[in-house]
């Protein structure tokens, strides 16, 4: 395969998808970084291949729990280690999250109302607590530039039915609590996770996009959790923290700052630590 095969369908915040001649699709995860619905004018180098080679470790850890959508690695030399070649799908509209946590857009949900996305939760309930089931929680899929919205359960089941709203919510919750153990028998919470599903032509229902990446998902160190605060983290909340010290609005029209090296070096440093923590394997 060569560049004159592919063409360039879509470009979000952080991969970039090519329609290769025979209808399958190439995801190509860039080495860009967003933090609340912008993107960054500064790269985290090797981040894509991070974020690559993590998917396809937990892909085929969860083999025995749902398919998904990965054909080949076989990809164009430019793109080696951060791109997989895709079955194409119908995608459902929703993003599918699971939490097993308090934190986020979930805890601000919890202190207005008690509920997450219409779950009723515990009274007295802190930053990092750890809830007494992992709860569903689907958000919509925003363009960009705009938030997702939280949603309850029955908004899915009234675009998509019962069933499939039922099934979509079983196996993320599966998912979840599978990837919580596997991570927390090498030092790192899972404290919530969003995965995304596409339908094949049966009706089948398979796990695309990524899955359980520092991007996609809140990774805590297991020995310095401690409810009652923001709890240090692998993933980007290290860049929107630092976003948020220098006093840049994300809702004003300014543009995100570029990152000092620094928050690029230590960014990078969290992404491979959580690579190597959770799959034993060195990053080189």
């Amino acid at each position: 395969m060569t560049a004159s095969t592919y063409r360039l369908i879509y470009s979000g915040k952080v991969r970039d998808l090519y329609e290769l001649p025979d209808g399958r699709l190439l995801f190509v995860a860039t080495d860009r970084i967003s933090a609340y619905d912008h993107i960054l004018p500064t790269l985290i180098p090797d981040k894509g291949r991070i974020l690559t080679a993590l998917s396809l470790w937990w892909f085929d850890q969860l083999a025995d729990v749902v398919p998904n959508h990965v054909v080949s690695t076989d990809v164009p030399a430019e793109f080696h280690g951060r791109a997989m070649i895709c079955e194409r799908l119908e995608m459902i509209p929703f993003e599918c999250v699971a939490r097993g946590y308090l934190t986020g857009s979930g805890l601000a949900d919890y202190q207005r109302t008690g509920q997450v996305c219409g779950v009723p939760l515990p009274p007295g309930l802190v930053d990092g607590d750890r809830l007494p089931e992992p709860i569903f929680t689907p958000a919509t899929k925003a363009p960009r530039g705009t938030h997702d919205e939280n949603v309850p359960l029955a908004a899915v089941e009234k675009a998509l039915g019962a069933e499939t709203a039922a099934r979509l919510a079983e196996l993320t919750l599966t998912i979840y609590r599978q990837a919580h153990d596997r991570a927390l028998a090498s030092g790192i919470i899972v404290a919530d996770t969003k995965v995304e599903f596409g339908r094949r032509a049966d009706g089948t229902l398979v796990l695309a996009d990524e899955v359980l990446t520092p991007d996609s998902s809140r990774f805590w160190p297991a020995e310095s959790w401690r409810p009652g605060r923001a709890q240090p983290s692998f993933d980007k909340q290290y860049v929107r923290d630092w976003l948020r010290s220098t006093g840049w609005d994300p809702a004003g029209s300014a543009p995100p700052p570029p990152l000092p090296e620094d928050v690029v070096a230590q960014t990078r440093a969290r992404y491979i630590e959580a690579y190597e923590r959770i799959t034993g394997r060195r990053w080189e």
